[in-house]
């Protein structure tokens, strides 16, 4: 009898929370917050046409309602079989770039699968990617986008890929990977980053807005030479090349800014800002 891996919560109660009904209840908010896209979305019936998406990944008091505008675009669009995250590592602790193959990830609102199937795809076309299940335990960038899908979805299957290393070679062998493991199936593909990290607001309206214009443009090197060129403290450029990369070939045609805003924008302090933005990919 095999054991399954259950992978728990890490930032359950801080930057999320961690009963059920207070984390809808806080996702409600994060939908309806004069920052998010302003109601509760209704998932329809498709056609699908969404491939990629940019979402933050700080607590959703902060940046709640800017990944919100993803979601909200996201379930008008449909619901895909699977979705590929693909987050930076924060801790340091495990593989250059980890996967997990098989597991339960668990949330205040439930377990969410891996997809077995797609993950051994991806880690048998890249063989930049390891199987390592301790690299994810205290990752928060992937986790906090999964209560968001349960949210929409209720049951769903995904991917989870962590990358400390982040050069544009890795990056793009990830997403070339990811490509060939989703040719014939319904994926969508999440970059979970923030963009610039506690520089003032005017400074990381323009750092980003740099970035972010090489992202619409579907341009993953020329996203790693803004971000290099301009030293902007962004901390998912590789999960940003990574999807950029896998939707291009996955038939993307154009990218569309949902929302950016700055964590000055919740608090009202401008003088050490974090960046977020919700960009979708779209065939």
């Amino acid at each position: 009898m095999s054991i399954v891996k259950v992978r728990s919560p890490a930032v359950a109660g801080m930057f999320y929370e961690s009963h059920p009904e207070s984390l809808k209840r806080r996702i409600d908010w994060c939908f309806t917050h004069n920052l998010g896209p302003g109601s509760i979305p209704e998932v329809s019936d498709g056609p699908r046409s969404i491939v990629g998406l940019v979402c933050p990944h700080a607590g959703y008091m902060y940046s709640g309602p800017v990944a919100a505008w993803s979601y909200h675009a996201l379930a008008r669009d449909g619901k895909p079989e699977c979705f590929v995250i693909l987050g930076p590592n924060h801790t340091g602790v495990g593989a250059a770039v980890s996967i997990m193959t098989s597991g339960r990830w668990r949330t205040p609102l439930g377990d969410v699968e891996v997809d077995s199937d797609l993950a051994e795809s991806i880690l048998k076309y890249a063989e930049v990617v390891e199987e390592d299940f301790y690299a994810h335990l205290s990752e928060h960038s992937i986790e906090v986008q999964l209560p968001f899908l349960q949210y929409l979805y209720g049951e769903v299957k995904f991917v989870p890929i962590c990358m400390m290393l982040q050069n544009y070679d890795v990056a793009s062998k990830v997403g070339q990977a990811i490509a060939r493991a989703a040719a014939d199936r319904d994926v969508v593909v999440i970059a979970s980053t923030d963009f610039t990290h506690y520089e003032p607001q005017q400074i990381a309206l323009e750092n980003d807005e740099a970035v972010i214009r090489r992202i619409l443009e579907l341009d993953p090197e020329g996203v790693f030479e803004g971000v290099y060129r301009r030293n902007v403290s962004m901390c998912g450029p590789g999960p940003v090349v990574s999807m950029l990369v896998a939707c291009r070939q996955l038939g993307a045609s154009r990218a569309l800014k949902l929302k950016y805003a700055t964590s000055g924008d919740i608090t009202g302090d401008y003088i050490a800002v974090v960046g977020y933005a919700s960009i979708a990919i779209y065939r």
